[in-house]
């Protein structure tokens, strides 16, 4: 039950966030849409520990900064090759190695590269992510790990 109640207080507050309308009527119409979800979801039985993970709320709360950190910095890296005649592009294929135990860690892993612009994850095998990379330096950061051990600590791991 816990695990609905999280699950409809985040829905509740990303909806008032995204909708930016707070007048009586529009306000009752997201808590009953939440409250639906909430429903449907939980007759459907799929409210569980990885869909909605208590655990691990301080941990995504110090990964999403992180992440979006890191999108805004790659952002600008590409604009800059983009717009700079000197700046080779010199694309290539990595396969970091993953560390994460569950589905849903490798999944946030190969999102998280795909999210950082210069970056996409093309394949997902058993312990690495084929990884294509705009530049030889954006492949470099990709195998360094940071962004696996970032994961790690989001699953649990230190």
């Amino acid at each position: 039950m816990k695990h609905a109640v999280y699950l409809g207080v985040v829905l509740l507050g990303t909806w008032l966030l995204w909708s930016g309308h707070y007048t009586p009527l529009i306000i009752s119409f997201g808590v009953l849409s939440c409250a639906l979800v909430v429903w449907i979801t939980h007759r459907m039985d799929t409210i569980d520990e990885e869909t909605v993970p208590l655990e691990h709320v301080l941990a995504i709360a110090l990964y999403l900064p992180w992440l979006c950190g890191q999108v805004i910095l790659s952002s600008f890296t590409v604009a800059r090759i983009i717009l700079s005649p000197k700046i080779a592009i010199d694309p290539e294929f990595v396969n970091p190695k993953m560390s994460q135990k569950t589905d849903l860690g490798e999944v946030i892993h190969a999102n998280s590269i795909t999210l950082t612009p210069g970056t996409v994850s093309v394949e997902l095998h058993d312990n690495d992510i084929l990884t294509h990379a705009l530049t030889k330096k954006m492949a470099d950061d990709v195998m360094e790990g940071s962004i696996d051990r970032r994961v790690g600590r989001l699953e649990g791991k230190s």
